[in-house]
């Protein structure tokens, strides 16, 4: 090991570096930040801070070469271990705990204590929360005894948790837009491109009750929810949230969060991405000013009649990269074709008269013989559901706008010996079927469709990030019944799934969420009596693509307890 030094204007700072190999090629990295020289006289009271500095690194150099010694560790078989005694720790959280500090998230915990009055560390209590609801979501009292089992041990109680989650609550605007201008030093924030989405979450009671309301639940409960508006940018990394009543029209969500954005994080150009039932003519007029867009999924059964013919007439269609025009007609016996995407559009004119202006937006259709191949092996599955279910007719009840019980048909001959008959429903199957393999969008872009379509693809992100919170982070049931904490408890969630993204993105999207997840669950070490800590999982690819993003191992055979403090340093960027 060695000592390098970075010059400013006023001082020198110090660093212990040794050389490694990385892929192959020799490259140096940083041990330890020894700090100012000014700094290394005050601390260790002498007088050459560079001198000292080469001292201890030849120290550490020498402490280096004696861990390469075999230890024998004595293990006695009549001897029982001692009470009360864990011998196994969690590092996985190490990990998450480098992109948590790379975020700054303690000095944003630093800033808003210095607005309230609490003696409790709230940065130890966030971090747990967030830690725990990737690697073992559960209530706020488990996550406390789960967190007991990483390395580093909390420094709060119970009662503690609650107290912060009000704190929280109050600074979860503030939050939000510092998360954002720290994230962009770790990563290149798309921001041009915005999608944005409602879901819901149900609670384990019958009573409303503040922001708990009965309303349209998304998972068919019949318990109160609240609603969640989330936006993230176009590399699907969340930016902002909102929790609203679950009664609430989720189409009138979108306006106020987004003008928090525009305040909060100083973002004015942007095209959002929402689908058809957040596109109401309110929130395309919204984004139809200065230099914000929408592109939005259009139900080409809404459509006025005039549109909906055109839609579905099968000539006048494009492909991109040529200039030639394409019947549908002649494209069904192409082989070539089934992979290409058709596409024709349209203008439409309107008038805003809030603002005065010409509202005109672009229609753009596109036709795909592969998506249409597919609603049909969807329905079809569908149809022979429906037959089966005609052979037990009790089981039928009311059917929704997407059940297989939409094609049964209820037949009632009135007579002496009038009887009560189930048959398909031959004339929606072939309402349904005539817009198999079409997909619309609306927007007032003026790109070419082909890109404009591959934008509005990319909605499939946000519809994700709603699928991990509510499976892995398991963000319901809610159980928690003040409003200020259920929305803290939502801002936990959100920063959970900010950290675990910017975690994706840094192993290249190599991973699955599952395998990312159960990987840093299983990563625990073994106390090997007073000598140090051995590893007590499988090494993998992604154990060793975790230790190169991180820049430290938890993997050597034996780590010491010193060892293990450093990189409990490390990744805390310290």
């Amino acid at each position: 090991m060695r000592i390098s030094s970075v010059k400013s204007n006023k001082n020198t700072t110090y660093y212990v570096i040794r050389d490694i190999k990385k892929d192959g090629k020799r490259s140096t990295e940083t041990v330890e930040n020894l700090g100012t020289g000014e700094e290394i006289m005050i601390k260790y009271n002498c007088k050459d801070a560079l001198a000292w500095a080469r001292e201890y690194a030849k120290k550490l150099t020498g402490e280096e070469k004696n861990s390469t010694r075999k230890v024998l560790v004595p293990f006695l078989k009549d001897t029982i271990i001692d009470k009360n005694t864990i011998n196994g720790v969690g590092v996985g959280y190490l990990f998450l705990q480098q992109i948590y500090h790379e975020l700054k998230i303690p000095s944003i915990c630093k800033k808003a204590a210095k607005s309230h009055s609490f003696t409790y560390n709230l940065d130890s209590i966030l971090s747990r929360l967030i830690y725990g609801r990737i690697l073992s979501p559960s209530s706020k009292l488990s996550c406390h005894e789960y967190s007991k089992s990483f390395y580093e041990q909390p420094d709060f109680d119970v009662h503690h948790i609650y107290r912060a989650l009000s704190v929280l609550s109050l600074e979860s605007d503030d939050i939000q837009a510092s998360l954002y201008n720290n994230s962009k030093n770790i990563i290149d924030r798309k921001s041009g491109i915005l999608y944005y989405d409602c879901t819901n979450y149900f609670f384990e009671t019958e009573f409303e009750e503040g922001l708990k309301k009965y309303g349209v639940s998304k998972e068919h409960r019949p318990s109160p929810i609240v609603q969640m508006g989330l936006f993230i940018d176009g590399s699907g990394i969340p930016l902002a949230f909102c929790i609203n009543d679950g009664n609430k029209n989720e189409q009138l969500s979108l306006k106020p969060l987004e003008q928090q954005i525009m305040k909060d994080f100083e973002l004015s150009k942007f095209v959002v991405c929402t689908d058809a039932g957040l596109s109401s003519a309110a929130n395309r007029k919204f984004n139809n000013y200065g230099e914000r867009s929408f592109i939005t999924t259009q139900s080409i059964k809404g459509l006025t009649k005039e549109l909906k013919d055109w839609c579905l007439d099968k000539d006048g269609w494009q492909m991109e990269g040529s200039s030639e025009i394409f019947n549908l007609d002649d494209i069904e016996d192409m082989p070539e074709s089934r992979n290409v995407t058709y596409y024709k559009q349209k203008y439409i004119t309107g008038y805003d008269e809030e603002r005065e202006i010409e509202f005109n937006q672009t229609l753009i259709i596109t036709f795909s013989p592969k998506y249409k191949s597919y609603q049909s092996a969807i329905r079809n599955g569908q149809v022979e559901r429906a037959l089966k279910a005609i052979k037990t007719p009790s089981k039928l009840n009311k059917s929704g706008q997407n059940d297989y019980k939409r094609f049964i048909k209820k037949l009632d001959e009135k007579g002496k010996d009038a009887a009560l008959r189930y048959v398909l429903n031959q004339e929606v199957i072939e309402k349904e079927s005539i817009y198999d393999g079409f997909y619309a969008v609306a927007t007032n872009l003026d790109d070419d469709p082909a890109f404009i379509t591959k934008i509005n693809k990319g909605r499939w992100k946000i519809e994700e990030s709603f699928r991990i919170m509510k499976s892995e982070f398991k963000a319901r049931p809610v159980y928690l019944k003040r409003d200020d904490r259920i929305k803290a408890h939502f801002l936990t969630c959100f920063i959970a799934l900010l950290v675990y993204r910017l975690m994706e993105k840094k192993l290249d999207d190599k991973y699955t969420c599952d395998e990312i997840i159960k990987t840093l669950r299983d990563m625990e070490l073994t106390r090997v009596s007073d000598q140090g800590y051995t590893p007590h999982y499988k090494r993998t690819d992604i154990t060793d693509a975790l230790h190169e993003m991180a820049g430290f191992r938890t993997d050597y055979q034996l780590t010491t307890e010193k060892s293990m403090k450093g990189i409990c340093r490390r990744s805390k960027g310290l």
